[in-house]
């Protein structure tokens, strides 16, 4: 039988472990002379379970929190893949860069999209950049708009941005929804972009030897 010393000196040992295990300390123990057959005892050995079952929880989640920031990277990165392959920028001709856009075109794609064709045209100096509309079939305003400030962006690195692929469907939205694109060349086709760019570096090239 317990008596009331024993308990009072048990709760006085115990009640500093438990406080320092409510704050987080999970290292300690309840410690009790008593096997875990009397009272004192097994009192002890259900607080030890207890802290041992908090600590396999703490464990548990550092792992998922682990897992988690790993599953995180890895969407990361495939989205930055996905980025990448949803707006490739492919040198067609030399000093001639094409970004073909196909699907739909949201604020946060053309931002990446103008983010990584300006660092593009800033490390290789090209002179010219073919934005290939081929794929788009309806074109709202807003992606109309992603569009010219693109233009405009280019321009401010002294390159040049042209339109191509422009077909009836594009051609009709365009004049209904009343954006101007008066500032950037249109073309039918990346051909035909391409092959106007030969010409006038071909007339470029004859001028300066007659000159």
């Amino acid at each position: 039988m317990t008596t009331k010393n024993q308990l009072d000196a048990f709760l006085k040992s115990t009640l500093p472990t438990l406080r320092a295990i409510e704050g987080g300390d999970l290292s300690l123990h309840v410690t009790s002379e008593d096997s875990v057959e009397r009272p004192l005892g097994a009192l002890a050995a259900s607080a030890n379970a207890l802290v041992e079952g908090l600590v396999q929880a703490r464990h548990r989640t550092k792992r998922y929190q682990r897992e988690l920031e790993e599953q995180i990277a890895t969407i990361e990165k495939q989205r930055a893949a996905i980025r990448e392959l949803s707006t490739p920028i492919i040198e067609v001709w030399t000093g001639v860069l094409c970004v073909p856009i196909v699907g739909v075109l949201d604020a946060e794609r053309a931002a990446d999209m103008t983010a990584s064709l300006l660092r593009v045209i800033a490390q290789r100096k090209t002179p010219l950049t073919i934005i290939d509309v081929t794929g788009i079939e309806n074109m709202e305003t807003y992606a109309t708009d992603h569009f010219l400030r693109m233009a405009r962006a280019v321009r401010l690195l002294g390159a040049e941005c042209v339109l191509s692929g422009v077909n009836a469907n594009l051609a009709w939205t365009i004049t209904e929804i009343g954006v101007d694109l008066a500032d950037i060349r249109t073309h039918r086709t990346l051909r035909e972009a391409l092959q106007e760019y030969v010409r006038q570096q071909e007339a470029g090239t004859a001028g300066a030897l007659k000159r």
